[in-house]
């Protein structure tokens, strides 16, 4: 290598100390800036992470070098200086907040930033910067793992090899115009502005799934026929009332989705598998209880509660679902908390083995206080990833031929995302559908002192 060619390497090399805290600061307080407006995107909060993940390694190093005997006191003081910036933004936003946590997973996003940044400052990112973490669906930590016996004999009873997922397809990713926009928060924003009823194009209602002596209401007839006609994703939410349990119970029957996983609070366990047995008697149902003693292997649906989902991951994940269905899907609107990773983690599984699986969403309230609450669902129905919309979303915003500097994107937007799969119906439009009252008694579970 010449002179001229090493020379800005080793330029770069010795801006490592002078240049971190002012690149530090400049980029937390972009971020401080994002938080005071209230428009913290996904990409401000990878800026906000890995700059509290590169303070943190800043800081260890000149302590270190501080006990050799080098002095570091100044430049650990200006390092505390821009923590106590951090720590004042964070407590601006939950989400930011709770990057600052002990064990928090580090996106590709913030590690690509932590990259550029490290190339900033002259430094060659180590493996362990650049290489992302692995993605397990055993998470849960210091959780322990539990494998019922019926799921054991489901795979002894299986004389063939263990079935091979590589068959499943994976989609080729085209060249996109919208590469280097930042497009999550355009589309958040196009939400915001509002605009019509938020409901894909249905077909007309079908009743070929629904079993003898049961009618169901057209508007949910008109599910089943979407997941007949071959859409896979979708977020329901139709206001409580109308009926979203059936519907994704027969969208599973129309679209063979089986086994099929159903994730759900506590309470409603029961009744899930009850109503499993009303509108899918072919198809039996199991209910997960604590450590699964009494789970069912071979059912086709199978029902479980996000609590204990953590200690059931392992065998979840290789357990072959075909769909995944979560009730009041805004239960895992925070992406830091482990419920929302585990239910992440199991719908990536599930997408990686199954070639065009049904996942369903469904919540009677998709927004409940912050409209980003909108990403995680999103997240776990494949339309976007950290950073990025995916897929069909991803080509559908390339076809409209516009940008986010385009005023006219933003109702485009909006309703690219509604065609890949969002549901919204109101008692009020669909109040010639619903059938005259009925009282019933349903049985509930209850947890804890009130079970007690």
């Amino acid at each position: 290598m010449s002179a001229r060619a090493a020379a800005p390497r080793k330029q770069r090399g010795t801006r490592h100390r002078d240049d971190v805290v002012p690149l530090l600061a400049r980029t937390v307080r972009e971020v401080e800036a994002a938080a005071k407006r209230g428009r913290v995107t996904p990409a401000v909060r990878a800026k906000f992470h890995a700059v509290a993940l590169l303070l943190r390694d800043e800081r260890a190093r000149v302590r270190a070098a501080a006990g050799r005997g080098s002095p570091g006191s100044e430049q650990l003081k200006r390092l505390d200086g821009v923590a106590a910036i951090l720590a004042t933004t964070a407590v601006q936003d939950a989400g930011l907040l709770a990057l600052l946590g002990e064990g928090c997973e580090v996106s590709g996003a913030a590690r690509s930033v932590m990259r550029e940044m490290m190339r900033d400052l002259g430094i060659e990112p180590g493996p362990e910067a650049i290489e992302p973490a692995q993605t397990t669906v055993a998470s849960g930590g210091s959780q322990r793992q539990v494998v019922p016996q019926s799921v054991v004999s489901r795979q002894l009873a299986n004389p063939f090899l263990a079935p091979d997922f590589s068959a499943a397809p994976q989609r080729a990713c085209s060249p996109c115009r919208l590469t280097d926009w930042e497009l999550l928060g355009p589309l958040l924003t196009s939400f915001e502005r509002g605009g019509a009823q938020a409901c894909m194009t249905l077909p007309p209602p079908t009743a070929r799934f629904t079993p003898p002596g049961l009618e169901l209401m057209p508007h949910q007839g008109q599910l089943v026929a979407a997941a007949a006609a071959g859409h896979r994703t979708f977020l329901l939410a139709d206001e409580p009332g109308l009926g979203k349990t059936a519907q994704a119970l027969l969208a599973a029957q129309a679209a063979n989705a089986y086994p099929l996983l159903v994730v759900v609070p506590n309470v409603v366990k029961t009744n899930w598998a009850r109503e499993a047995a009303r509108w899918t008697p072919g198809r039996p149902a199991t209910v997960v209880q604590g450590d699964g003693e009494t789970v069912d292997g071979f059912a086709d649906i199978v029902v479980l509660n996000y609590e204990v989902l953590d200690r059931h991951m392992g065998w979840l994940g290789d357990f072959g679902f075909r769909g995944m269905v979560v009730d009041e899907a805004h239960f895992v609107k925070n992406t830091s908390s482990q419920r929302s990773q585990n239910v992440l983690a199991l719908a990536g599984r599930v997408r990686s083995r199954t070639d065009r699986p049904l996942l369903m969403a469904l919540t009677g309230t998709p927004l409940i206080n912050d409209i980003e609450d909108f990403l995680a669902i999103w997240q776990f129905l494949g339309w976007i990833d950290e950073s990025k919309p995916l897929g069909e979303l991803a080509d559908a915003l390339d076809h409209t031929g516009l940008t986010p500097a385009d005023r006219s994107f933003y109702p485009a937007a909006r309703q690219s995302v509604i065609d890949v799969g969002i549901v919204r119906r109101r008692k009020l439009d669909v109040a010639a559908d619903i059938p005259a009252r009925r009282i019933a008694d349903l049985p509930v579970e209850l947890d804890g002192p009130a079970g007690r």
